[in-house]
């Protein structure tokens, strides 16, 4: 099915490209577009099998994330973003599963992870209250996947949980209106008292445990695999494709330019533009090459039963930063190197240049943190970190 799901994406490809300059100032995916990429079946690329979805490989899902995204940032963000939630509820009570597929397998769900919302205990679940900012993708979904904090007696933390809630019980303010992925409608969700049973709660502890009543009915070794490497690649793997995409633009574009400056010529021959080219080609490719190992090794393990060793899991994350890192480090190359046209709005490479520096700056592609938890592994130091 993968293999379909990427012939069918990229036979929407020039149409998307087409429309990138229009979702930009537009601030806006078209609904169109999102139903287009729905009908190829992206979205149900990580979802369980037992709900119409094809449980594929994660690299193959992050293969056409990179695509869609070199044609547009915002829609391969939200194909990124939407596309792993149903991996994320598949871990959680099938109660929970049935209640967004049960009746319709292509529902969507978006998400707001930072822990903002106060969970307060009743009598068969509990009762949420909060404001989220940030939550990607949530004009096209019917769900959300929120973070909260369940607080002691004394008013202190005692557990972080992710809830899920049905769009009946939280609002949407437009508030996105950013310098780059201008079209991922990143907006503020608003709950107040919405009470949420407890087959809708799952603990971040338990997740980060690998741990789940999802697994008891999603046996596959998709939903074995750590939530920080799949949810970090979510968001560097949008931002590669933005710079991949802005490269080949960027040959293409240079290829014929003379230059009416610095004595003229070919831009083609100057030694600095080559020199140029190939750091940024080599930074997109070690983020490329990177991330692919530790996915298909994190998938070897789990489909071989295998425990998955904190050093991988943490070097996942340390690759999955610098993956963002270097694609940035890129599109910085480009952009310096492109001249002033770059500088116009609506350029592709000025677009490319806000998109990958507006999803560099997600927490989860945050890089200190990530290598400092890398450095304790590999120093033999306890390292606990829900996003490893």
């Amino acid at each position: 099915m993968s293999n379909d799901v990427a012939t069918a994406v990229r036979a929407l490809l020039p149409d998307i490209a087409e429309r990138a300059a229009t979702i930009d100032e537009t601030r806006r995916v078209p609904d169109t577009v999102v139903d287009a990429l729905a009908s190829t079946g992206v979205f149900r690329m990580l979802q369980p099998r037992r709900y119409g979805g094809a449980e594929t490989e994660p690299v193959r899902f992050y293969d056409v994330v990179r695509e869609v995204s070199a044609a547009c940032g915002s829609t391969g963000w939200i194909t990124s973003v939407l596309g792993v939630h149903p991996w994320h509820l598949a871990l959680f009570d099938d109660r929970a599963q049935h209640d967004v597929w049960g009746d319709d397998p292509s529902t969507l769900v978006s998400s707001a992870y930072a822990p903002v919302g106060q969970l307060t205990r009743v009598d068969g679940g509990y009762e949420l209250s909060g404001t989220w900012m940030f939550s990607s993708g949530c004009e096209y979904a019917s769900w959300v996947l929120l973070g909260a904090v369940v607080t002691g007696p004394e008013g202190r933390p005692v557990d972080f949980m992710t809830v899920l809630v049905p769009r009946s019980d939280y609002g949407i303010r437009d508030v996105w209106n950013v310098v780059g992925m201008r079209g991922t409608c990143s907006n503020e969700i608003t709950v107040d008292r919405a009470f949420v049973p407890d087959h809708r709660v799952k603990s971040n502890f338990e997740t980060a445990n690998l741990r789940g009543p999802g697994q008891k009915v999603n046996t596959g070794p998709l939903y074995r695999l750590p939530f920080g490497a799949l949810f970090g690649t979510t968001v560097s793997m949008p931002v590669v494709g933005v710079v991949e995409g802005c490269y080949e633009h960027y040959l293409a574009s240079m290829r014929e330019r003379v230059r009416l400056s610095l004595g003229g010529g070919r831009f083609v021959d100057d030694p600095f533009a080559q020199t140029s080219v190939g750091r940024a080609a080599s930074e997109i490719d070690a983020a490329i090459l990177q991330t692919t190992r530790n996915l298909r090794e994190l998938w070897e393990h789990a489909v071989d039963g295998r425990e998955i060793p904190m050093m991988l899991r943490a070097r996942a994350r340390r690759d999955q930063v610098r993956a963002t890192e270097r694609a940035v480090e890129a599109i910085d190359l480009l952009f310096k190197t492109a001249g002033g046209s770059s500088l116009f709005l609506g350029n592709i490479v000025e677009r490319a240049w806000r998109d990958a520096h507006a999803g560099s700056v997600h927490v989860a592609n945050e890089p200190e943190r990530a290598l400092a938890q890398y450095g304790r592994a590999a120093f033999g130091l306890p390292v606990e970190d829900n996003l490893l």
